[in-house]
């Protein structure tokens, strides 16, 4: 990670930590670095959450784009892996999102991809701080060479129409609701669903600019589960504020989290022979009840670090076909670059219909585990996890779990504290030792 940009772009309060300034500059940088890395104009593809201030930062970054002779296009509310996908089909240098997801309305975020819809990579990333910092300088373009702004509507409708087109079956009949979030899902979720024929019910869809997340969408998934029941839908489906995650309500009203999405979509395709190397990539996250589930089907698994940046590149080099986290990002490599909100409740109807099963049987086989997770602040959190002590506690309560649970012990990327989790068979067993883990960070004086 860099100074200012983290696992999922540069990220922070509008105006705060997030500046205007920071947006004209960094389209300045990537409007000359690829029109001169290309020896031509550069296309650049841009779209935005609903947040009130995602429109200050898309002119700020046009405005820099064009002053170093870039073109912008500009999708305007539209989802993250709608510019994605878009940045990838349309043959554009790169693309950026403007959204700081799941967080709360006054924060914002900018995300770059490369042209082939990825998380632009480090080295690039660099040179953009660099510039920021003032490390470099580079001109602005004159005259003929300014660039201008293209209105890309159209790329969002493409990435409607590609959707649609992956959908293998109608969804007459059936009665599905949708929680937008009040972010980039609201328009183009339901006009997916209606197009596919399902009757749909759709409730947090009038953006206001500062209601994005608030008490909605996949972070307080309690309201569609109560909408779902009181109105006897089939199935729910919760975005986040830039659709790149979602979970799921059953008919009776039960979370359907990401855990939940992998097995079912995971065991979906082992049945037709289409899941490669026979593994689902999760991340350490993930509940254990999940490895018991795939466990019995045969389904072998990877783990990775917390972030869908880790999940795609294990499933980039490996040749791995479905992954994601608990929180509802899930990637199928096949179709996407990145997490899909709209593109796993498509798959989720898909498994429900060909297997003509209501979503609480097919997800049934995963009995999540009760879990206790405790955050420890330290003075030094590479020393308190390093401890031999520490480790040692670690190692004898995994090895008192067996094969009924599980202990992990990691860094928080954040915060200054050691993340103490223990997944196992009962409420009490997992408090019992996590604080037999914690008492010994605290005997040995690393509390801070």
């Amino acid at each position: 990670m860099g100074k200012y940009f983290g696992t999922d772009g540069f990220r922070g309060e509008a105006n705060k930590d997030l500046t205007f300034e920071h947006a004209v500059q960094i389209g300045c940088f990537l409007g000359w670095y690829y029109g001169k890395r290309l020896n031509k104009k550069a296309k650049v593809v841009i779209g935005k959450d609903t947040r009130r201030s995602s429109y200050m930062f898309e002119y700020a970054l046009c405005t820099g784009l064009m002053a170093s002779g870039a073109d912008a296009y500009i999708m305007h509310v539209t989802t993250t892996p709608s510019v994605a996908y878009i940045t990838r089909v349309d043959g554009f240098d790169c693309g950026i999102m403007i959204s700081a997801s799941h967080n709360p309305y006054y924060d914002n975020g900018i995300k770059l991809l490369n042209s082939n819809g990825e998380k632009m990579d480090e080295e690039t990333i660099l040179k953009v701080e660099d510039y920021i910092d003032g490390k470099l300088e580079i001109p602005v373009a004159e005259r003929a060479d300014i660039g201008r702004t293209v209105d890309y509507v159209e790329g969002r409708n493409r990435y409607m129409g590609y959707l649609i087109s992956l959908s293998k079956y109608s969804f007459k009949g059936v009665k599905v609701g949708l929680d937008a979030a009040n972010g980039a899902a609201w328009q183009i979720a339901k006009s997916v669903f209606d197009a596919l024929g399902a009757k749909t019910y759709v409730i947090n869809d009038a953006p206001d600019g500062c209601n994005i997340n608030t008490d909605c969408g996949s972070t307080h998934i309690e309201h569609l589960q109560k909408f779902v029941v009181d109105n006897g839908l089939d199935v729910g489906f919760a975005f986040d504020g830039d659709a790149d995650r979602c979970l799921a309500v059953d008919e009776k009203g039960n979370q359907i989290t990401g855990d939940h999405i992998l097995y079912i979509y995971g065991l979906y395709m082992k049945e037709r022979g289409k899941l490669l190397n026979n593994k689902i990539v999760t991340t350490v996250m993930s509940n254990f009840g999940l490895y018991k589930a795939l466990d019995k089907v045969g389904i072998e698994y990877e783990k990775t670090a917390v972030g869908d940046k880790y999940v795609y590149e294990n499933m980039v080099t490996n040749g791995h076909r479905i992954g994601g986290e608990q929180s509802g990002h899930i990637i199928f490599s096949k179709h996407a670059t990145t997490g899909d909100g709209l593109l796993t409740a498509l798959k989720m109807m898909e498994v429900l219909l060909a297997r003509k099963k209501p979503m609480s049987e097919l997800a049934a086989p995963v009995v999540f585990y009760p879990q206790v997770l405790k955050n420890v602040r330290v003075k030094s959190k590479p020393e308190a996890q390093n401890d031999p002590d520490v480790q040692a506690a670690v190692a004898k309560v995994a090895e008192q779990l067996g094969d009924t649970g599980r202990i992990l012990v990691r860094e928080s990327g954040t915060e200054p504290v050691i993340r103490v989790m223990v997944e196992a068979e009962s409420n009490d067993i997992c408090q019992k030792y996590v604080d037999d883990v914690i008492r010994v960070i605290e005997a040995k004086g690393h509390l801070a």
